[in-house]
């Protein structure tokens, strides 16, 4: 699994997407992300996501981020896990 601090995220690198619910999100997140809850991005990846971005993922604990990160990267996108910092 692709690995990378938060603090080392630049957005000309990719699609960073914080996966945490929304109501967390809007008390804190990264400004340079949009907010796609876990259980929509994995429903819905085939609209949301382009195979042919890269994308990173993010959200507080890492657990539903790693899981996402799995399970997206089965399906052949280009993710990489995002370490809080």
């Amino acid at each position: 699994m692709k690995t990378i601090k938060e603090s080392d995220f630049n957005p000309n690198m990719g699609i960073l997407i914080d996966v945490k619910d929304p109501v967390l999100y809007k008390e804190k997140h990264n400004p340079y992300s949009i907010n796609i809850y876990y259980d929509k991005l994995l429903m819905n990846h085939k609209t949301l996501l382009n195979k042919n971005n890269k994308y990173y993922i993010m959200c507080d604990k890492g657990h539903k981020s790693k899981q996402a990160v799995r399970i997206l990267a089965f399906y052949g996108y280009d993710v990489t896990y995002v370490i809080n910092s």
